[in-house]
């Protein structure tokens, strides 16, 4: 990378650290740092452009729509007028926000209207913090925030929602494992991603397990 090139990358760390200072802990700088840190280590076994993929990361989570109701234009709208400032070129900054437009799960049932890997390494680091024990962490935070229950084996998980039903979900936590977290090792966009989800994923499924016979009274 350039001179100028890490630059840029040392600017939005800090104002992406300023911005979610007060985020939601599940949301927060540490998740991106995170993801930043996952994409880095992805990359290198991928052929991509590492200034790109670094933005991406940085900035993939600076205006989360589930914290500004719904709103999916802020958090691209936000990425660009930043770039723009810090005078980034109008070719990466297009790409930048087009990982931020495409990375979310969404339900997982929405088409990708952008593909590139490095919109696949980022959308793999960002889903690995989804997985294994910091995602089970992660997973309870934002339903402690949302005060949800924990579990009630009334309500059904719900695997073919729209994206629309998705975001206005208010289910137990434990169904947010099988509508999303447990369907994302085999979602994985990179052969190094895989690798790291397939140990994660079955991390989870040992604590669900557990969950279930600590439920139950069996354990």
């Amino acid at each position: 990378m350039t001179k100028d090139q890490l630059q840029h990358i040392k600017l939005t760390e800090a104002f992406v650290k300023t911005t979610l200072e007060s985020a939601e802990g599940g949301h927060d700088w540490f998740h991106t740092l995170r993801v930043f840190k996952n994409s880095l280590l992805i990359s290198k076994n991928e052929k991509v452009n590492d200034y790109i993929v670094a933005l991406g990361a940085l900035l993939h989570d600076i205006a989360d729509s589930k914290f500004h109701n719904g709103d999916e234009a802020i958090g691209p709208q936000k990425a660009r007028e930043f770039l723009f400032i810090i005078d980034v070129d109008s070719e990466t900054i297009e790409h930048v926000v087009s990982i931020i437009e495409n990375i979310s799960f969404k339900g997982g049932n929405v088409t990708k209207s952008f593909s590139s890997i490095e919109l696949d390494v980022v959308q793999d680091a960002d889903r690995l913090d989804a997985l294994g024990a910091i995602g089970i962490a992660r997973t309870f935070n934002y339903g402690g925030f949302k005060n949800r229950k924990l579990y009630d084996p009334s309500i059904a998980p719900d695997m073919h929602m729209t994206k629309e039903v998705y975001k206005a979900s208010t289910a137990p936590t434990i169904n947010h494992f099988y509508e999303k977290l447990l369907l994302l090792k085999d979602r994985m966009n990179t052969k190094t991603g895989m690798q790291i989800a397939e140990s994660r994923h079955k991390f989870m499924e040992t604590f669900l397990q557990q969950f279930y016979a600590e439920w139950n009274g069996e354990q």
